[in-house]
């Protein structure tokens, strides 16, 4: 049973810094995330290790979201270019947005309000519920779906209460059907098959990889400090927990042309 709570913020955007500074706001629809990704850098932040909760117990449901939201993109629009990242710290397509339609809500503000650019990050096949507003988005929007590996066996291992694969890589393929731009986000780069870039090619033309030591904003340790290397060593797969095991980005090339493939922060950016 996963505790839900209702929050009233007082402002939704925040600057966007650091590994995001290339947009100029990041939004979360929730705090905390019930998918509770076991290699998830938000467990070492203040927004969870202040609470008595353990990261992937709880989610904070964030009330009036799109009334705020509606003002402060007014007055961010006001004074200049808007780019978006959402989410930075919660999957916006998590469990409870089934009956809190938060995120759809805040879509639907900036499909009256658009911003310049919008980077929706998600690994939840929920995202295609709200195809029709993606498309009224157009090319403001891209869809960035996170599909770490191709082994089923692999995702049960390290994120156990996420999303399948196969429904993932399934709302791949229908959002591209319905027009909207996409990509395909090995972050972090599990184990996976040789033909994993073989399955990717007819669903998305742009795929962005990343590893817990280029993308987890501290060279790899706060990755290190959830002991993420002792899972890796318990399923025999330790040569896949090194900085060099992101040059399995080989494999993408034999399929991918190089324009289509992008590595960390550049496969973020706006």
């Amino acid at each position: 049973m996963k505790n839900e709570y209702y929050k009233s913020p007082k402002t939704l955007l925040n600057k966007g810094t650091g590994f995001l500074s290339g947009y100029t706001h990041s939004l979360n629809p929730y705090t905390g995330c019930t998918f509770g990704c076991s290699y998830c850098y938000v467990r070492q932040l203040p927004v969870s290790t202040f609470r008595k909760e353990a990261w992937g117990t709880w989610v904070d449901i964030k009330n009036q979201a799109a009334d705020i939201l509606r003002k402060e993109l007014r007055r961010a629009k006001s004074k200049g270019k808007v780019t978006i990242f959402m989410s930075s710290s919660t999957d916006p397509y998590q469990p409870a947005e089934y009956k809190e339609e938060v995120t759809r809500s805040l879509l639907e503000v900036m499909v009256d309000e658009p911003p310049d650019f919008l980077f929706l990050q998600t690994r939840s096949p929920l995202v295609r519920r709200d195809t029709d507003l993606l498309l009224r988005l157009g090319d403001r929007v891209r869809v960035s779906m996170t599909v770490e590996t191709d082994r089923e066996d692999i995702r049960k291992h390290f994120t156990p209460e996420a999303p399948p694969i196969q429904a993932r890589l399934q709302t791949l393929h229908l959002l591209k059907e319905a027009g909207v731009p996409t990509q395909a986000t090995i972050a972090p780069m599990l184990p996976s098959s040789e033909h994993f870039a073989d399955k990717l090619v007819p669903l998305v033309n742009r795929v962005c990889i990343d590893d817990y030591f280029m993308g987890d904003g501290s060279g790899g340790r706060r990755t290190r400090s959830l002991k993420i290397g002792a899972l890796y060593e318990s399923l025999g797969l330790e040569e896949w927990y090194h900085p060099a095991a992101y040059k399995t980005v080989e494999r993408f090339l034999h399929v991918f042309p190089k324009e289509q493939l992008y590595v960390s922060k550049e496969g973020f950016e706006p």
